[in-house]
């Protein structure tokens, strides 16, 4: 229960920091920039106490110790690999148009007569 409370708590603050930006209307922008950021801060540092906010923070950490692991393509391979995906586009973009207009003359000369 007390985490369903820390959440909603978390969620009123967000909510309070977006009241305030509408409620300063009259301020400058960065005022009121500010307190949407104040009420996100507080939100989140609201929500990071709970048990979820505690394993969301746990995921986030193993995501990126996982993104750190990957092995990301050279700048070559990266270019060879478009390549060969725009020299497919082409070629089943052919394939298809020659499908359509043999069909079309299947159709429209051959079987329907018309022209």
């Amino acid at each position: 229960m007390a985490d369903k409370l820390k959440f909603a708590l978390a969620l009123a603050l967000l909510a309070a920091g977006v009241v305030g930006f509408y409620l300063l209307s009259e301020q400058p922008l960065v005022l009121r920039v500010l307190s949407v950021l104040a009420g996100l801060g507080a939100g989140i540092a609201v929500a990071s106490i709970s048990e979820p906010g505690r394993r969301f923070i746990g995921f986030a950490r193993e995501s990126i110790t996982e993104t750190k692991k990957v092995v990301w393509p050279s700048r070559k391979e990266t270019t060879q690999t478009t390549g060969l995906v725009f020299a497919f586009v082409v070629v089943m973009a052919i394939f298809l148009w020659l499908t359509d207009k043999s069909l079309e003359w299947v159709l429209y000369d051959l079987v329907l007569g018309w022209k």
